[in-house]
């Protein structure tokens, strides 16, 4: 009878084992189905030594955040606490219940709303509460991967491309004055060469600004900088006014994305202790990008003799050969970018979980090997990744065509790239937008106006004292003499030339008025700024020569001949304007911005950024 009894208690009690074990197994399989359901739209995250699927948020508490991994047996703590049924112990870590757990960790599968039964203002919602939470999160993980070898070299790299920035502003300044006389530009369209550049930029700054948060800051700025490099080499070789203008358009328009992007990459991956400082630093490379272009504008474009000629239509002179230097700081950026990563901030943003999780491990461990401490582990394996919402596109019944279809995607595009821009304008950053629109505005138009005003200024101010130096000669009769030397900066007046001969000679600055020249012959001559007032020509041949019949003012032929003549303007004088002295000075206002980068700095954490602004706005 006992042994009987012992049996029945034996088999309630393994029966009542069992069913504690089938009410766990299930417990945990309901767990798991309502984690997935809740968040499907997380990725597998990578784990140092195992994969497993997330199924709850990342938590932050405390200052510490993930799994903290053991650095000396290399093993997370997380491992420790299970067995082999995966039980879990009394006082182990578990995190915080999502919000929609009930006293027992359990929630019905039907309580959670599917994205698709919400309207598009409450996903918004829930997206900005999620960018808000990743924002703390990333913060704390650039502190982890420290600052060292990787921000240092993505410095350089970034420092390049900002470079060729500073140097496509001053080529305009530069290439201004012998451009105009190099293609024959009047003084009412020279205006156009100095304006269209910052054209570009600013139609530039707004589409690739915008373009970067769809398709990624790394890419944006390749794209950008390749479009610059391309035009601005372009430019270069062409002859035709018009065809400069449009390459420059297109140059401005490539290099307006450098600034947005490059300090919006390079501040994703600061932390922001070094943020301010760094970013100064930064702008170190648009002055080293105007000393660069001033030195070499210094050095290439008064040397006229590196320049070739194919008959008179194609002429290449030296300051073309400045415009391609000049584009070797963009080609340089764009190849130093190709072994740059994306911008781990923006794929986090974009739901590239895994890819952004590789990246800032790269980030750490370049920075810990550069230190010494190639055994110290990344510790994040979980990273917050905001709601993701869908983007529709509206295609009508026709649009069945292949350019149709990309038509409707640019438009949509183009619409969303608007949208974020108006984004600038909505509350809580609409006065902070206002304000420093304004401040930018009035500060690049002091600093850009100047740099493209001052070498038109000192070539006028040459001009002018140039001209106070004018030798006259009046009433002069020469007969039977050969011309075969430079005539420069004279006026002549009244005068009769019989017989003369003006042979492989150069006239700049000449004018001659009311003259007769009586059977005289001009071979091989090059001219700049020369004229002929109310002159007369009688049995005279012009061979070879550049004068043109805009030359002649009010002038009479009589049975004159013209053999070959050269048309276009013509750049052959090496002193031309002193051009030495328009670039040396434009050198100097270039190297003044130097003291004021370095103060900027070393006092940019110290006394805040409003104050630094104030202070070189009123010393500007």
């Amino acid at each position: 009878m006992e042994e009987s009894y012992k049996d029945r208690t034996s088999l309630v009690k393994g029966a009542k084992d069992i069913a504690k074990e089938v009410k766990r197994q299930a417990v945990k399989k309901m767990n798991k189905a309502v984690d997935k359901a809740q968040d499907g739209y997380t990725q597998r995250s990578y784990n140092r030594f195992q994969d497993e699927e997330d199924d709850d948020d990342y938590y932050v508490q405390g200052g510490n955040y993930g799994i903290e991994a053991n650095d000396d047996e290399g093993s997370s703590e997380a491992t420790e606490g299970h067995d082999e049924d995966d039980e879990i112990y009394e006082g182990e870590y578990q995190g915080i219940p999502n919000m929609g757990q009930g006293k027992d960790g359990m929630v019905a599968l039907g309580q959670s709303m599917h994205d698709e039964y919400k309207d598009r203002r409450e996903l918004e919602t829930e997206r900005k509460a999620d960018e808000e939470e990743l924002a703390q999160q990333y913060e704390l993980i650039i502190q982890e991967c420290g600052h060292g070898r990787f921000q240092w070299a993505l410095f350089f790299v970034l420092g390049m491309a900002l470079m060729a920035d500073g140097v496509e502003v001053f080529v305009v300044g530069f290439v201004l004055p012998s451009a105009e006389t190099d293609m024959c530009i009047p003084n009412s369209g020279s205006g156009w060469l100095g304006s269209i550049v910052y054209l570009g930029m600013m139609v530039g700054a707004f589409f690739w600004g915008g373009l970067a948060d769809k398709v990624g800051r790394r890419q944006s700025l390749l794209i950008c900088m390749s479009v610059n490099g391309f035009f601005a080499f372009l430019s270069s070789f062409v002859q035709g006014y018009g065809f400069f203008l449009f390459c420059r358009l297109f140059s401005g328009f490539g290099i307006g994305g450098a600034v947005p992007i490059v300090f919006s990459y390079f501040s994703e991956v600061l932390a922001r202790e070094k943020r301010g400082e760094h970013l100064s630093w930064l702008c170190m490379f648009w002055m080293i990008g105007g000393i660069y272009a001033s030195a070499m504008a210094w050095a290439i474009i008064p040397h006229y003799g590196w320049s070739f000629s194919m008959g008179s239509a194609y002429q290449f002179h030296s300051w073309r050969v400045f415009v391609i230097v000049c584009a070797l700081p963009c080609v340089s950026s764009v190849v130093a970018l190709t072994f740059m990563p994306e911008s781990p901030r923006f794929l986090l943003e974009v739901g590239k979980h895994d890819e952004a999780w590789m990246i800032l491990k790269q980030i750490h461990d370049t920075n810990m090997r550069a230190r010494g401490q190639p055994e110290k582990v990344f510790t994040v394996n979980r990273i917050k990744t905001p709601k993701q919402i869908d983007e529709f596109i509206e295609i009508e019944s026709d649009t069945g065509t292949w350019y149709r279809r990309c038509l409707v995607r640019i438009r949509t595009e183009l619409y969303g790239i608007w949208l974020t821009f108006m984004r600038c304008f909505n509350y809580p950053v609409k006065d902070n937008t206002i304000k420093l629109t304004a401040v930018w505005f009035t500060l690049s138009f002091g600093y850009y106006g100047l740099s493209v005003w001052f070498p038109d200024v000192i070539k006028h101010l040459q001009s002018d004292e140039y001209a106070s130096r004018v030798k006259h000669f009046r009433n002069e009769e020469v007969s039977h003499f050969v011309f075969n030397f430079t005539l420069e900066n004279q006026i002549h007046s009244n005068g009769e030339y019989i017989n003369d001969r003006f042979i492989m000679m150069k006239f700049k600055s000449v004018t001659f008025e009311d003259s007769l020249f009586k059977n005289c012959v001009f071979e091989d001559i090059t001219s700049l700024n020369t004229y002929f007032r109310n002159c007369t020509f009688v049995n005279t041949t012009f061979y070879n020569t550049d004068l043109e019949q805009y030359k002649f003012i009010d002038s009479d032929f009589i049975n004159c001949t013209f053999f070959h003549i050269r048309t276009g303007c013509q750049i052959s004088f090496d002193d031309d304007y002193s051009a030495y002295w328009i670039y040396f000075v434009n050198f100097l206002g270039t190297l003044a911005v130097l003291p004021g980068n370095i103060v900027s700095a070393l006092l940019m954490d110290r006394i805040g950024r409003l104050t630094m602004l104030g202070q070189q706005a009123l010393a500007f």
